[in-house]
């Protein structure tokens, strides 16, 4: 055993670095939420399910206002971290960029009237406050792993 390495010396690349982990979490989460979405028990009045829009009265564990279109979008969001997640540069941009677009799905939530033709998603209040925390988790997570890397214990 060398003893010659540095107490700080990074974990072997194989393991991953932190923030290609926080892609493979958010990548699981997306993927499970857009599976769940078409489960009818996990989604409550599954049949009134529409592609898109305001009027689809679907809720995902009776919260959550979906459609067919949104659960996609969840569906597209997982394949495209698990495609992503073996770069760190690209888990970075994947959480940054995703964040971006969860932060300005919140805002556009927050100033439609739901009951408008614009409101195609569709979103309700659950949806934007956890469209707003997956944006700061997301950005917060790309900002903070960014350069971090994991170091092995007991050296």
């Amino acid at each position: 055993m060398n003893t010659d390495v540095p107490a700080d010396r990074d974990v072997p690349y194989e393991r991953g670095l932190p923030i290609q982990w926080a892609a493979l979490i958010f990548t699981v989460l997306f993927l499970g939420v857009g599976i769940l979405g078409f489960i009818p028990g996990t989604t409550t009045h599954y049949m009134s399910m529409r592609f898109a829009g305001h009027h689809s009265t679907a809720m995902l564990f009776g919260l959550f206002q979906v459609s067919v279109l949104h659960n996609i979008v969840h569906l597209l969001y997982g394949i495209a971290g698990a495609l992503v997640r073996r770069s760190p540069t690209a888990s970075f941009h994947y959480l940054l960029w995703g964040g971006i677009v969860y932060a300005a799905l919140w805002l556009y939530g927050l100033f439609i009237n739901s009951d408008s033709g614009a409101n195609f998603v569709p979103l309700n209040t659950p949806d934007n406050w956890l469209h707003f925390g997956l944006a700061v988790l997301m950005i917060g997570c790309a900002l903070v792993f960014r350069y971090r890397r994991f170091e092995e214990k007991g050296r």
